[in-house]
C-alpha cells in the first residue's frame, strides 16, 4: 500500500467523500456489481445502493471484481429501486437515470452545478432502468456512442459515467 501511496480502508472511510450515489437498479451480473463496487471506491464515491435482485455481498463472484472494495465503499441494498429513489429525493439529491430516451442530455453536457447531491440510477443488463423508476428521476443522462452498438455493458457505462461527474465535480 505505502509504495502505491494508497490510503488504508480505515483512511479511506474517513476521508472525504465525492458528493455521487450510484444506484444499481436489479443488475444481474455480480461481476458487474463487484466491477462497479471497484469503480466507486476509485473515485470515492460517497455510497452505493443495490436494488431489487442485485446481488449483495458477500459472495465469491463480487469479490473477484471488487477486490476488497466491499469492504471500502458504503453500501445499502432495497427491496425496490422507486423505495431507494424516493429517500434520495427526500434527502435533496437530483437523481439521474443513466439511460437512452427522448429526453436524456448527452453525458458531456451534464454540469453539476456547486452543491449539488448527485445520484446516478444504473441499469439492469438486458431492460436498462425500470420504467417505473424512470418517472422518480429528475433527468436522463446518455452516452454518446457512433458505434454499431446502441449500450455499453453496466459496468462500463457505470465508470464511463462516474469518472464524468468525479471529474466535473472536482473541477468546479
Amino acid at each position: 500500500m505505502d509504495e502505491l501511496d494508497r490510503v488504508t480502508t480505515e483512511e479511506f472511510k474517513s476521508q472525504q467523500k465525492t458528493p455521487l450515489v450510484v444506484v444499481m437498479d436489479n443488475v444481474r451480473s455480480m461481476y458487474n456489481v463487484g466491477s462497479i463496487f471497484r469503480t466507486c471506491d476509485g473515485f470515492a464515491v460517497e455510497k452505493l445502493l443495490l436494488c431489487g435482485i442485485t446481488a449483495c455481498p458477500p459472495h465469491k463472484e463480487i469479490s473477484k471484481t471488487a477486490l476488497g472494495a466491499t469492504e471500502s465503499v458504503d453500501w445499502q441494498h432495497y427491496n425496490s429501486t422507486v423505495e431507494a429513489v424516493q429517500e434520495l429525493k427526500t434527502d435533496g439529491y437530483d437523481v439521474y437515470a443513466v439511460e437512452q430516451v427522448d429526453t436524456s442530455i448527452p453525458l458531456q453536457e451534464f454540469v453539476p452545478t456547486s452543491g449539488q447531491k448527485i445520484a446516478i440510477v444504473l441499469g439492469n443488463e438486458v431492460f436498462g432502468v425500470d420504467d417505473e423508476v424512470l418517472p422518480f428521476c429528475d433527468g436522463a443522462i446518455e452516452i454518446p456512442q457512433v458505434g454499431t452498438k446502441h449500450s455499453f455493458n453496466v459496468s462500463v457505462a457505470g465508470a464511463i459515467t462516474i469518472w464524468e461527474i468525479f471529474k466535473k465535480i472536482k473541477n468546479r
